[in-house]
Formats: structure tokens, sequence, C-alpha cells
């Protein structure tokens, strides 16, 4: 009898140092990769709850004894390290530093005493310590590879002999002392920018300079450049740049027209937001014949404007996104290409890179192509004002509207019987007065005219991608730039599982991709207007991966395409100007490109979209903070919206502000966070405080500096 059977055959008392040893012996020879339980036990040979349940602990054990790593939650390889190891610095909010190696696997803590000076986000080389038993490991900072940040913003405060920047945020543990001839002419409570130009090793403070003052702390636009600041993000346009721009001629060439299909004298039109004036897409509509339709799908041509490595290219190049905040715009390019040029404002001749659909009137493609055009904008609507037109079916262009609104609708249905996932999100938006100041608070929510212009966007962009992706099996496809979001983790899934059964809710874990999705989708339905809806919507949205762009194409998961890209948004996007400049080159039979400089390119675009949005978020918070600073002392019905081991978040029903109960206030009891089921936990009372649940909060305290709102439970 094998081994491997005499364990599986005593599964009912399964021993300890034998399961130990296979695990061991299994990790070993499949060192590269990582595990979870589930595939462990199967390779072992190990079924049953009671052997899975010893396994879980001999997988914790070996954890703990740093025989395993744990990569991410649940999932295992073999700790085949050594003692120094390089990766990211990370000191968290609560003050804690810690280290994350570059191989994903236990994060470590690092001591304030041994972290030599590094700071957020710094690569760094750490050499771990002899553990300690039943403590964590622990390690301490050798070398400091490349700083992340050298830039701070935060509040000067001049003494007698010197000056410090007191920093809004905790990820410095020191001030930073800046001498008397390096101020730049700030003042006393300025808020300004200060970059560290050394931190001398025996020194508690790193040593700067002032290198922007941006103003007043509380005036609007002080506080929205110091969030771009923050971020390193610009909050000014280069002057050189936007002068090469105003010499961009706007009189169209007729040679240039000439060269282009001439869309003309079709009607043609624009939905976009209210308040919006860089027009990137226009809808045109012309019946063939009784039962079919064309449909162009107009983008602005910006890349016949800006050339590869001009000016103003580099310049979008490194902003890679235009950044919208809550009450500004910090566009990608210079106004004048974003709101004039290549804006396609109504009544004007505009160069557009279109998409053009032969659909029957069941929105099913017989024909496109990719063509350059020229159009001519009949009209300009808000996403309001086409509303109403599907509603009422009155108004002018009514019939138009109402045919692509229709064509629009099937396609989405369609959509989604195919496996997208419908993630319908509300935004927050606040009436400001002419200072900045909030006044209220309401939410935007998407209806059938955003529908309708998502749609052929979604349409046109996967239609771009599989004209270059999709080849015979026997070819190879051109190097592309691609939109995508990779399926769940299937541990993820298991975790959101076994949650929303205590609500009476299931999901599909495995199966096919589709039938995962519309599991999922089903799930999303069923608790529309329901208690936990908030939260169940919450934690199946972080159970999803991130949209990535990527050169490696691996489908879009939550729009259940095997392709897609984006193509529709280049006056705000970059990678949708990459995208044009690949399509022209394809298209004209051009090579394929080298694949791992455009892989830079689309990791430098995907970064830049996440501190674009952190930017985004800060500034809604900080609004927030504001809206409520003058409603301290009221109570309000909110629901809890994040656990974490120093306090509850509450976001409030009625207007959506989100804040914190900090942990010292539940003072009835020691709580303990449980974050496998999303929850507080008191020792002794055994009272707990879940994620989604109502709670009648007070509002404490509103710190605009830190831009945070304190609660205390009503």
């Amino acid at each position: 009898m094998s081994k491997k059977t005499s364990v599986a055959e005593s599964v009912s008392k399964p021993k300890k140092k034998e399961l130990e040893q296979l695990v061991v012996d299994f990790l070993t020879a499949n060192k590269e990769k990582q595990f979870n339980y589930k595939q462990i036990a199967a390779a072992i040979n190990i079924r049953g709850e009671e052997g899975r349940r010893v396994l879980i602990k001999v997988l914790d054990r070996l954890r703990d004894y740093d025989v395993l790593l744990e990569t991410s939650r649940g999932r295992y390889k073999i700790n085949n390290r050594g003692l120094i190891l390089e990766g990211r610095f990370e000191r968290r909010s609560n003050g804690k530093n810690f280290f994350v190696p570059d191989d994903d696997a236990n994060i470590i803590y690092i001591p304030e005493r041994n972290s030599k000076h590094a700071m957020n986000g710094d690569r760094v080389r750490v050499q771990l310590l002899a553990k300690r038993k039943h403590a964590d490991t622990e390690g301490v900072v050798i070398e400091i590879l490349e700083r992340a940040q050298t830039r701070f913003v935060g509040v000067l405060e001049v003494q007698k002999y010197f000056a410090f920047l007191v920093m809004d945020s905790k990820f410095l543990a020191n001030d930073i002392f800046i001498p008397m001839d390096e101020l730049n002419g700030a003042k006393n409570g300025d808020k300004v920018v200060v970059e560290i130009v050394e931190w001398p090793e025996k020194a508690n403070n790193p040593v700067g300079k002032v290198i922007d003052v941006l103003g007043k702390p509380g005036n609007n636009t002080t506080e929205m450049h110091a969030i771009l600041a923050q971020y390193g993000l610009p909050y000014s346009y280069p002057a050189e740049v936007e002068k090469a721009a105003e010499l961009i001629p706007d009189k169209i060439d007729k040679k240039e027209i000439a060269r282009r299909e001439d869309f003309r004298n079709v009607f043609t039109l624009t939905i976009d937001p209210a308040d919006a004036k860089d027009f990137d897409d226009a809808l045109s509509l012309r019946k063939l014949s009784p039962t079919l339709w064309e449909v162009g799908v107009h983008i602005a041509d910006v890349t016949h404007y800006v050339k590869p490595g001009d000016l103003i290219d580099r310049e979008a190049e490194r902003r890679a996104t235009s950044i919208y905040l809550v009450d500004r715009t910090i566009p990608m390019l210079p106004e004048r290409l974003s709101n004039v040029l290549c804006s396609l404002r109504p009544k004007e001749d505009k160069l557009c890179f279109s998409v053009i659909f032969e659909l029957d009137e069941n929105a099913e493609i017989k024909k496109s192509r990719i063509t350059r055009t020229v159009i001519h904008s009949d009209v300009r609507l808000t996403y309001e004002e086409a509303q109403a037109v599907i509603e009422t079916g009155k108004g002018d262009f009514s019939s138009e509207i109402l045919v692509l609104n229709d064509l629009a609708q099937k396609m989405r249905e369609r959509r989604f019987a195919n496996g997208a996932i419908n993630f319908e999100r509300y935004e927050v938006k606040f009436n400001l007065d002419e200072k900045g100041k909030p006044l209220g608070v309401y939410f935007k929510e998407s209806k059938e005219a955003n529908h309708l212009i998502e749609e052929f966007m979604l349409l046109a962009n996967k239609t771009v991608a599989e004209s270059i992706g999709k080849v015979p099996k026997n070819k190879n496809a051109k190097t592309f730039v691609y939109r995508i979001h990779d399926i769940p983790d299937s541990e993820k899934l298991d975790t959101l599982n076994t949650f929303i059964l205590r609500f009476g809710h299931k999901i599909k874990t495995e199966g096919s991709k589709v039938e995962v999705a519309k599991s999922i989708n089903s799930l999303l339905d069923k608790v529309q207007g329901r208690p936990e809806e908030n939260l169940i919507e919450t934690i199946a949205i972080r159970t999803m991966s991130k949209a990535v762009y990527s050169t490696k194409n691996v489908g879009h998961y939550g729009l259940a395409f095997d392709y897609y890209t984006h193509f529709t948004s280049p006056i705000r996007r970059y990678p949708d100007m990459m995208v044009h400049r690949l399509l022209e080159r394809y298209l004209n039979g051009g090579s394929s490109v080298d694949q791992s400089e455009l892989e830079m390119e689309c990791k430098h675009s995907s970064d830049m979209e996440q501190v674009a949005a952190n930017a985004e978020r800060d500034s809604i918070k900080y609004k927030q903070v504001e809206f409520m600073a003058d409603k301290v002392g009221k109570v309000y019905d909110g629901v809890v919206s994040g656990i974490t081991e120093w306090g509850l978040y509450v976001e409030i029903n009625e207007n959506k502000c989100e804040g914190m109960i900090p942990i010292r206030e539940l003072d009835d009891d020691f709580y303990e966070l449980d974050e496998k089921n999303y929850r507080l936990v008191g020792r002794r009372t055994k009272r707990e405080y879940r994620l989604g649940q109502p709670l009648s909060i007070q509002v404490a305290r509103a710190n605009l500096e830190r831009k945070q709102l304190d609660f205390v439970l009503a």
C-alpha cells in the first residue's frame, strides 16, 4: 500500500507529522507555484471534512514556523527565499511599518528603529531577523534602493531660526525641517509643497526646501491643488505646451477632407454631461433599407493633430489621463485641443477616426469598417435632454434618437445574456457655490440615454480590438493595447459565497465564465432593495480583479468580451491615442511594434489611472467633510461601509458621506477584527458590528486637514 493511500484511508484520524511531510514534499516539488488548501488536499489525496480541517491546522503551523509562505490569504508556497529580500516599504496610516517582498509572500513587520528613514512606497533591501517563538517575522532595512516620493504637502510652521512642514498625511513619521533660506517666500501658516533634499543618518528629521506655495489652508483652490500635489499630479499646464497648441491651425485642409469618408450630410449628434466641453464621440444614423441601419461611431481624431514625440505628445504621455476633481478638470491635452480643435462641437466640420456599422432591426451587425472621416454634428444634447426625448418620444430629432436607443437596448440585453456583469453604481455629486463650497449633495444615476452612448462605445472598442487581435489560429496577432479584466480569483469567489450564505444567497464558484457571471448578476438582482444590498454589492465588487491596460490579451471578464480596448476617448486617455496610432499603422500594412516597450507604456497608463482615481476620491472626501463641518452634533442613520482594526467606517444614508467610529469609542468591550467575516467582535460580550449593518451615528468631528469625519454611536 502506498504512503498516499494509507493517509487517505486514515482521514478520520489524520497524523499531523505525516501530513506535514506530504505538504512539504508536494510544495517543494512545485516550488515556483502557489496553491490553496483545496488544491493541496486534492494533490496529497486528503478527503473528508475532518481531513481538511487538520490540513488547515498543519498549513497554519508550517506558515507560523516559516516553512511555508502564505502568498495571499489562503494560498501557500514553499519558503525557499534567503535572509536578504527586495521589495516595497509601506507605512500604514496607523503608523506601523511593513515590508512587502517582490515575491508577494508574507509581509514583514519593520519596527521604526529598523526603518533606516525609509518612506512609504520606497523600494528597499531588507534583512530578515531571527524569528522569536509566537512572534511575527521582523526585518531591518539595510538599503534604500529607490525613493518613491520626495515631495510632500503640508502647512508651514515658521519659528525663530528654522521652519517645519507639518503634514496632512501620516505616511511620514517625522515633520520635515526647512532652513530659513529655503522658504521660497512662504509665510507661516501657508500650505506648501516641500522637496526632501537630504536625510542625514543620525538626524530624526529629513531636511527639505519649499518648491511651491499653494495658498492659505481652507481656500478651495489651495486644497484642490494640494490633493493633486500630494499625488505628484500637475495642477497647471506648462506654458510652452499651451503655446505649441496655439500654433496648430484650426482650418481643415481640403486635401485632408478629400482623403476621408465624408459624413457631413449624415445626421450626427453628440450626447454628453451638461458641464462637458470635451466632446470625444458622436453618433451618426442613416437608413439604408426598411430593415437596415448604418450607425457611425465617430471619435475625435486627436492623433491627426498630436504627433508622436512632439511637445504636446510628451506631456500627454506623462499625464496619461485627464483628472476629474469635484470642481474642476485637469485635462490631459491643452484646452485648445481638448475643448476646441478636437472637441466634436455642433455646426463645425471635425476630423474623426470612425467605426461604421450596418445593423439590422435586431441590432445584429451585418458589416463594419474602420475608417477616417470628416463629420458635421447637427446637435449637441445633454444626457438629461436625450433622456427626456426617450421618455416622452417628443422633441427635435426624436425619431433618430429613438432608433439609436432601441438598437442600444437590444445590444445591452444581449451583452448581459452573454455574461456581462451589471454593476450599476451611482456617482456622488455636489452643488457648489462660486467659491467651491458645497451647498448640497445629489446622486447621478445611469439611465437609458447613458446606456445608449455606452453601448455604442463598447461596441466600437470591441470591434477595434477584434480587428487586430482576432486572427486565424495559425497566425500571430500584431502587438496591440488591450483593456483587460481577468476572471475573479477562485479563492475570493469561495469567500464571497461563504459570506452570502448567511443571507440565504449563493453563487456558482465553478463552471464556465458565463455561468459564474450570470450567477453574480442573479445575486445582484435578488438583493436589490433588500437591507443587505449595499453590503453584498460592495463585497462582490471587491471580489473582482482590476481592469488594466496590457499587450497580453486575456479578455474582459466584466463585459464578457474576448477582445476589448479603449479607442473612444483620446481627448482624455493616452491609451486611446496609442490605439489610434497602432490602428493607422496596421491598416496601412505596417509591421508589428516592439511589445516590451508598449507594455511599459500600458503599465504607466494603468498606474496613472489609479493615481488619478485616488486624487478624485480624495477631492470627494474633502467636499464631504466640508459639507458636514456645520453638522457636528447631528444624528443620522447610516450603514457600516468598512471594518478595520482601528474602527468602523459608516456611510450616512441620505448623503453618502462616510466617516469613522474610532475603535476607542466602542468602549463597552475589547473588539477584535474578524477579517474573513467582515466584522468586529467583542471579546467578552461577543457583540458584533458587521459590514452592511444599519447604525445610528452622531457627527463628532470634521477634520478638513485629514479629510476625515469622526462619528460616535448615537
